[in-house]
């Protein structure tokens, strides 16, 4: 298995990460739409570390023999915690977004 590849998933899914914590950190001081524009960066950039995964399986399934290294394995698990950060900060913005039109409501109703 090619560490470009390996590294390929780190990258990508790393900056994913990146992307959904700039979204959240948006979010929380109220600009939405840059929020959502982070968010579909990280998308994409899951997507790209994804595909360089669906690859490596791919070959797999169609019989050739990959060599599962630990730095595979850490790329694995830098793909899976992007995944998972992302769709949690997802929501937590959809929370945020909630907080504030309720918060704003109050303030209107004094």
């Amino acid at each position: 298995m090619s560490e470009t590849i390996i590294f390929e998933i780190i990258l990508h899914a790393g900056n994913a990460r990146t992307e959904a914590y700039d979204a959240l950190a948006a979010a929380r001081g109220g600009h939405f739409a840059q929020a959502a524009e982070h968010l579909a960066r990280a998308e994409e950039e899951v997507g790209v570390a994804h595909r360089a995964q669906a690859d490596i399986i791919q070959r797999e399934a169609a019989g050739e023999k990959q060599d599962i290294s630990l730095l595979f394995v850490h790329a694995q698990d830098h793909l899976m915690t992007a995944i998972a950060e992302k769709s949690l900060i997802s929501h937590m913005i959809g929370m945020e977004k909630t907080i504030r039109d309720l918060a704003a409501r109050l303030e209107a109703g004094k």
